[in-house]
């Protein structure tokens, strides 16, 4: 029976009862302000409980202020009695007169009920606003924000112009010029580029009102949730904004084509300019000149955003409908969503854009009084870190190097001085990075040789090492920010590249080039650029994901971005992080990377503004370290954090964790790096998965601790025969070394499973060879038949004589105290393990009828410590077996009886 006064949670069903204890939980955390844990396993409705549980508490939270304001605007009562009571208690003890205490009781009352109105006569005038749109009204307020963005560059060529003594200047020349620059200590003032002083303005844009963000990992991830969404209670009266990256929301095909993420990012900003330069120019004598015609985005039209701003705002959509809607209204969805936010009452977006700041302030995301819902935050520790961590190779250095010093001897007599002091020291750093790799920015850095060595660093000591620690890099930072040098070196490039910019091993002629306009058509920089991408053949495969990382940065018209981060991430202080130097061959692909240290240093300003922060996943354990690295280490105290973790809906009897130590012939399963590569411990391996196969139905998914380790164990099996009998029980299959391939993969292993189901052939179903931490491990359904049985071979150890993981380790074990006899360092190498181990057996069991074994095969497992990093459904129901035999009975008794409970249903 319902409480009095308890909440009331609506819901598409019936829910089940961890679902109410999950709602409950979560409504008192963000009623309270709390920072929550929450771990709900894959298939017990965690995303339709964190929504109807969220969205009760807005609806209720909307309900009460409104239900305040009314109360005291209507005269007084009960609230404006009890502030008035409790200044008097506060000002009782007091030795003032009477007269003062009741003039400062009246005071605080007028100036209480005086701000109630004016919230009430915003939130009214919102209302009006959300309604002017939905009717699809012009609206002035609406495209503020981005037509001062859009703006800005044009009005930072204004304030450039020196009109004194200067000849008539080429239009396109003037977009890439940098404005005049004056850093904060010379100019206090008011902002200029958005006319602080326009009081109408002002009142036209829109507040925030109180939301919820909620942020996931993956656009897929997203797209679920909204449909979730779709089908809750509240999807007739939420209005719901889903953000994305210009490379996901892009609906202008020419730019798309593009691929890379940078190249799209600019071709965006530079269609903007176009825009506004498609305006007639003053010229002397009074006449109208206009320049050549450039490309223009036909999907950033004023009132195509406004229709789609009000269809957004109007409906719940995701990403794919919202794409679809786009390209029928010809108008932009990545701009349109973002003037939706302010009335928004649920706004979802990936981990970028809400963890990192900078992205923050650009997107219009702000979090103050706000409640940030962060979903799959199994491995937040590290997105904060890899969010904030930047890698440079020397190639781009040089690059960078080469154009910006050919853009600052172009623009050098309409630079102002300021500027080109700026990027002198620019230039002065970055030959400093590639000094550090042993290289010089004068000459091809593929033709640089180095001796390979890696090499890590404090900040400071990379800072002394370089010889750029006479540099203020806060300021230099400041004008990357305020200047975009970046963006107009990009056009600079974009525009010049083949026409008359050279490359930077020609510098004695380069000036002769510049000073004469009939020489500027030359190949150089176009034939330096193929240089760098032919010649950059790396020895060794890299995986997929550094693979394309490395295409985009190698493509980018610029790599003066990927600088600006790296001169951003050296702004930590000393102690938060290190610099890792690699240095192999040649400059050009020697490399380094910042890493950073403490991720709470960038999480605590989040923790600090919202107002509740819920921090979800199917598998959080363990938490121990994510508490005290992520929340005590950013502030956050004891009393604020709550914990909620709930079992599975499945009842007990439909898993089996069994924990196995020996294998079929007694063999001791201990997966350590010293004995797992003897033939011994393989063959066991192989004996332990024949007998598995024998008896288990369907889908068997094994994970190997590693891709080497997967690859040599797979070569002894075919060697011994080990592969031919496993074959003979079940198809094979492995995870492939392409990303696009997993789907494949996945489809052909189903259809086999299926086959095999309905033909009753020797083949009892297939056999699917994954590793941890790799495509399969996280986010991939291996529901019912696809993962009856789940088979961990050893335990996924990081490699501990990784140079980042052992500074990780040494500034943990210096900076968070030591607990349970065990180091912090030591401590995270178990954490990562076992957090690894979660992930990749959480892919089976996805719903309450589905069932699954899961075969643990290390000894090791066994230890008390390690069994209590293991989600709770699963440790309380698991077995160790010190012997095979017992295991294997365990186990064949299992799916004898799930197979004759599926026979009395039919």
């Amino acid at each position: 029976m319902e409480e009095a006064g308890a909440p009331h949670f609506p819901f598409p069903y019936q829910p089940y009862p961890i679902q109410e204890q999950f709602m409950q939980a979560l409504y008192g955390a963000l009623e309270h302000g709390k920072v929550g844990i929450f771990e709900s396993p894959t298939g017990t409705g965690k995303s339709l409980s964190l929504i109807c549980g969220a969205l009760s508490w807005l609806r209720d939270h909307e309900e009460k202020r409104r239900q305040e304001a009314d109360r005291l605007l209507q005269g007084g009562g009960v609230t404006a009695l009890s502030i008035s009571s409790s200044l008097s208690t506060t000002t009782s003890s007091s030795a003032e007169p009477d007269w003062i205490t009741d003039f400062v009781q009246k005071k605080a009352e007028r100036d209480f009920v005086s701000k109630l109105k004016d919230e009430e006569l915003r939130r009214k005038k919102r209302e009006e606003h959300l309604e002017m749109i939905r009717n699809n009204s012009q609206l002035k307020y609406a495209l503020k924000r981005k037509s001062c963005e859009d703006d800005e560059a044009v009005k930072l060529l204004q304030l450039s112009k020196d009109p004194q003594g200067e000849e008539l200047k080429d239009p396109e020349e003037e977009e890439l010029i940098v404005a005049e620059y004056e850093s904060d200590d010379e100019s206090k003032t008011k902002n200029k580029f958005c006319g602080g002083d326009d009081d109408d303005e002002d009142d036209l844009v829109e507040e925030h009102v109180t939301k919820i963000y909620y942020c996931s990992r993956t656009h897929s991830q997203l797209a679920q949730f909204v449909h979730e969404v779709q089908k809750s209670p509240f999807s007739q009266d939420i209005s719901l904004v889903t953000l994305g990256s210009r490379q996901n929301m892009c609906v202008n095909e020419e730019v798309r084509r593009l691929g890379s993420v940078q190249r799209i990012n600019d071709r965006c900003m530079e269609m903007q300019k176009n825009k506004h330069d498609q305006r007639p120019k003053e010229v002397e004598g009074g006449k109208r000149k206009r320049g050549v015609s450039k490309a223009v985005c036909p999907y950033i039209g004023a009132q195509g955003l406004q229709t789609l701003r009000d269809a957004v705002l109007g409906a719940v959509r995701d990403i794919e409908q919202l794409l679809s809607l786009a390209r029928e209204t010809r108008s932009c969805p990545y701009y349109a969503t973002r003037l939706a936010i302010p009335p928004a009452q649920l706004v979802v977006l990936p981990y970028q854009t809400v963890l990192h700041e900078g992205t923050r302030r650009a997107s219009g995301v702000q979090l103050k009084g706000q409640v940030l819902i962060i979903d799959e935050a199994h491995n937040l520790s590290d997105v904060l870190s890899c969010i904030h961590s930047s890698e440079l190779t020397g190639a781009q250095l040089c690059r960078a190097h080469s154009q910006l010093a050919q853009y600052s001897e172009r623009y050098r007599s309409r630079l102002k001085a300021k500027n080109l002091m700026y990027i002198k020291q620019i230039l002065f750093v970055v030959e400093g990075l590639v000094r550090v790799l042993g290289g010089k920015v004068g000459q091809n850095p593929h033709s640089q040789t180095t001796q390979p060595a890696t090499e890590l660093l404090t900040i400071n000591n990379f800072l002394f090492k370089a010889q750029i620690d006479n540099i203020n890099l806060f300021k230099v930072q400041r004008y990357f920010e305020k200047s975009m040098i970046s963006r107009k070196l990009c056009g600079f490039i974009e525009k010049y590249a083949g026409t008359g910019v050279t490359s930077h091993t020609q510098t004695s002629h380069t000036q002769t080039q510049f000073a004469n306009k009939e020489n500027r058509r030359t190949e150089g920089l176009n034939r330096y650029l193929q240089t760098l991408q032919s010649s950059q053949q790396p020895d060794t495969e890299s995986p997929p994901g550094q693979q394309g990382a490395a295409e985009d940065r190698e493509l980018a018209a610029s790599p003066m971005m990927q600088v600006e981060g790296f001169f951003m991430a050296l702004t930590n202080t000393n102690t938060d992080g290190r610099v890792v130097l690699h240095t192999q061959g040649s400059v050009a692909v020697s490399s380094m990377k910042f890493l950073l240290l403490n991720p709470a240093v960038h999480f605590s300003q989040v923790l600090k503004d919202c107002r509740a922060v819920i921090i979800a996943g199917g598998t959080m354990q363990p938490v121990s370290d994510f508490k005290q690295e992520l929340l005590f280490s950013a502030g956050v105290g004891a009393d604020r954090i709550i914990e909620f973790s709930c079992g599975h809906v499945i009842p007990p009897e439909n898993i089996l964790p069994i924990v196995l130590c020996s294998g079929p012939s007694g063999q001791e399963l201990e997966f350590t790096f010293q004995n797992r590569d003897t033939p011994r411990m393989m063959e066991e391996t192989g004996r332990v998965l024949s007998n598995l196969c024998n008896v288990v139905p369907g889908g068997v998914v094994c994970f190997f601790p590693s891709y080497d380790y997967s690859r040599r164990i797979l070569e002894h099996w075919e060697a011994s025969g080990v592969l031919a009998r496993l074959s003979s029980k079940k198809k094979i299959f492995q995870e492939p070394k392409k990303a696009n391939q997993v789907e494949q993969v996945l489809n052909e292993f189903s259809c086999t499973i299926q086959r095999c189901a309905v033909d009753g052939g020797t083949l009892s179903g297939a056999l699917l060879f994954s590793v941890v931490g790799g495509k399969m491990s996280e986010g991939i359904n291996f529901s019912d038949d696809l993962g009856r049985c789940i088979v961990m071979v050893g335990m996924p150890y990081p490699n501990i004589k990784s140079p980042e993981l052992k500074e990780k380790m040494a500034y943990l074990d210096k900076n968070l105290p030591h607990s349970g006899g065990r180091s912090p360092g030591q401590a995270l190498i178990d954490n990562l393990c076992m957090k690894a181990v979660n992930q990749s057996i959480g892919r089976a069991i996805r719903h309450r009828g589905d069932y699954a074994c899961i075969v643990l095969c290390d000894r090791r497992y066994s230890r008390p410590a390690t069994l209590a990093k293991l989600p709770d459904w699963i440790r309380a129901h698991t077995h160790t077996h010190t012997k095979f035999g017992p295991a294997f009975a365990g186990l064949r008794r299992f799916f004898m009886e799930k197979k004759k409970q599926q026979q009395q249903q039919l």
